[in-house]
């Protein structure tokens, strides 16, 4: 190709435009132009607006893992005071429970006490209060274990009450504690008094019948004896103060060829579940001694009158 038909203008790449000063000169005087514009006439306002509505989903979508972040973070912390909020309230629900369950027994016991103290008020005797310990070991007897013995001055003998009637007597004494063979031991006799017609008798342990009962022997087949007659202690054998309930006559049994009548009683205390009882001191203990006779005068004749 001839030289002369080559195109000497330099490449558009090459091409030089306005030069950097005066691209500085001019793009600073347009942002002082808008900033004054937008400062004094607002005019950049709808440009903001647009542009913070077309970027919003830019915005939302760069900010959604940090959300995620904290939002796990608040769900395992709510998740783990749950948790711990939970376990206390069960615990304080347990308790509460424990203690609505205790409710009624307390109650219970605060009344039999009350009954235990209003009795202790009426007797002349010395009492002491002890409480029932366990049942004895032996399933033959009807016996019960207190927790007072030599040691607070408990006698052999001694008469035990509960808040309703006798319960037993004293039959053994240790060091610390004592065994109480109660009424309705098949070997234990009390002596009673019937209040509505005064007549005495005596009162034996029965389990024929069922665990807890007693039966009112030899009394004649024609006694004036009634189903609901009240049985106390008549106070005669020296050991129980008159006037303690005892029990109840539940069936009088009459037969032609029987001398005596068969009469069931039920005791009137707790026989199957005293817990707090009184042992009270046996009235032959408050009984002066019999009185010495005087021993005849040496060489007083019969018929000496001194």
């Amino acid at each position: 190709m001839p030289l002369g038909t080559l195109d000497r203008d330099p490449p558009p790449f090459f091409r030089q435009g306005p030069s950097a000063l005066s691209k500085l000169a001019v793009f600073s005087a347009l942002a002082l132009f808008l900033m004054v514009a937008d400062a004094r006439f607002k005019m950049m306002q709808p440009l903001r607006q647009v542009l913070a509505t077309v970027l919003y989903p830019v915005q939302w979508l760069a900010l959604q893992p940090v959300a995620l972040v904290e939002g796990s973070v608040h769900y395992f912390d709510s998740l783990a005071t749950a948790q711990q909020e939970q376990a206390q309230a069960r615990k304080r629900l347990n308790l509460q429970s424990q203690r609505a369950n205790q409710v009624e027994p307390l109650l219970l016991e605060n009344e039999r006490l009350r009954k235990l103290l209003g009795l202790r008020e009426r007797l002349s005797s010395p009492a002491l209060a002890a409480q029932v310990i366990y049942d004895a070991a032996d399933p033959y007897t009807r016996k019960v274990v207190i927790d007072k013995g030599m040691a607070d001055n408990v006698g052999l003998g001694s008469p035990v009450l509960d808040e309703l009637g006798v319960l037993g007597q004293v039959t053994r004494v240790y060091p610390f504690v004592s065994e109480v063979t109660l009424v309705t031991d098949r070997d234990h006799a009390i002596p009673v008094l019937n209040v509505r017609t005064g007549a005495r008798g005596v009162a034996f342990g029965d389990t024929s019948t069922h665990a807890d009962a007693m039966e009112l022997r030899f009394m004649a087949a024609n006694a004036d004896v009634a189903v609901g007659d009240l049985l106390t202690t008549s106070g005669v054998d020296g050991v129980y103060p008159p006037g303690l309930p005892v029990a109840r006559v539940e069936k009088v049994e009459r037969r032609v060829d029987a001398v005596f009548a068969r009469i069931y009683c039920v005791p009137l205390a707790l026989v199957a579940g005293a817990g707090h009882v009184m042992v009270l001191d046996p009235i032959a203990a408050a009984v002066p001694p019999r009185p010495v006779p005087d021993a005849p005068t040496v060489g007083a004749k019969r018929g000496d009158v001194r």
